[in-house]
């Protein structure tokens, strides 16, 4: 039996995702992202994904969200704030500094269950849709089809930029098996201008030229990522994740807080020093972290990265 034709109005679709939460919505087509794809296999072959072995894997469906649906039309890109007081940086010399997002219940899960209540309203208007949800940890190229749809541009730290939530964001993704009548465009200017200053802010110089990153030099992925026999790193007091790029940028610094509860810090991670830590058993750890993204590392994992 063939699927009946029928169309979701941009409308609809940015009015129940705002409904439930998330900051910014864009549609595009589901078709192949050429150029950026192309782009991402010379950053592969150039080595710059060290460790990351999942990048690559499955880099045609990556650029193709056509792959990943059979009979996908479009792309819904939703995102959400993170940003809290702790996203603007740590004291000086702080050594147990945490990436603000970590902070919060793990954002996988989070953004999964808000897109799946978005699908399941779409489908109250279109009952035979079909559709797959998708966060990070999927392969879709977001931070590309996030640029396509006109949320913003991507920055010279590699990461999506927008003119009033800055950098501090969750992306999520509904491929679908409609067409929708109305779809976006890509911002016409981008907006780091002459700024420098996450390139100046990354203490190994991760961040490259052509707004990419070097992974062997992130301190993000040292510190969560499959630990490997590479050159040591500074670690700049980071024991999980890095947000040494991002807080100094001047769209960050004038964005407002997030929002939506379900992204609230869940502990103070200033109260939290080298003894702290260090004497931290599985159990505290748990019961403080148990539902946020430092389970990825785990607590002896963090310990290690802890320089005294």
């Amino acid at each position: 039996m063939h699927k009946i034709i029928s169309m979701i109005t941009k409308k609809t679709i940015t009015n129940a995702a705002l409904e439930l939460g998330f900051d910014l919505v864009g549609v595009v087509r589901a078709e192949h992202l050429t150029e950026e794809h192309n782009r991402f296999n010379e950053w592969l072959l150039a080595g710059n994904a060290s460790s990351l072995d999942y990048l690559k894997r499955n880099v045609e469906k990556r650029f193709d969200a056509s792959r990943l649906v059979d009979g996908a039309q479009s792309v819904v890109i939703c995102a959400i704030s993170y940003l809290s007081s702790y996203s603007r940086g740590y004291d000086e010399g702080a050594k147990t500094k945490i990436a603000s997002y970590a902070l919060a219940r793990d954002y996988h899960v989070t953004i999964k269950e808000l897109l799946t209540r978005l699908a399941e309203q779409l489908k109250a208007h279109s009952p035979q849709l079909r559709y797959r949800a998708f966060t990070d940890s999927a392969p879709l190229a977001e931070k590309s089809y996030a640029v396509r749809a006109g949320l913003g541009w991507i920055g010279r730290n590699s990461l999506l930029v927008t003119p009033h939530h800055g950098s501090m964001l969750h992306l999520g993704e509904l491929v679908i098996d409609d067409e929708v009548d109305e779809y976006d465009v890509p911002m016409k200017a981008v907006g780091c201008g002459e700024c420098r200053r996450c390139i100046e802010a990354c203490p190994n110089g991760a961040i490259l030229a052509n707004r990419t990153i070097d992974t062997r030099r992130c301190i993000s992925c040292r510190t969560i990522e499959r630990e490997s026999d590479a050159e040591q790193i500074n670690l700049d007091g980071w024991v999980f994740g890095c947000d040494a790029c991002q807080s100094v940028c001047p769209y960050n610094k004038c964005a407002p807080l997030h929002t939506n509860p379900l992204f609230d810090p869940q502990f103070d991670p200033t109260a939290l020093g080298v003894n702290e830590w260090q004497e931290m058993t599985e159990e505290e750890f748990k019961a403080m972290a148990g539902a946020t993204p430092l389970t990825r590392a785990g607590l002896d994992r963090i310990k290690r990265n802890i320089k005294e």
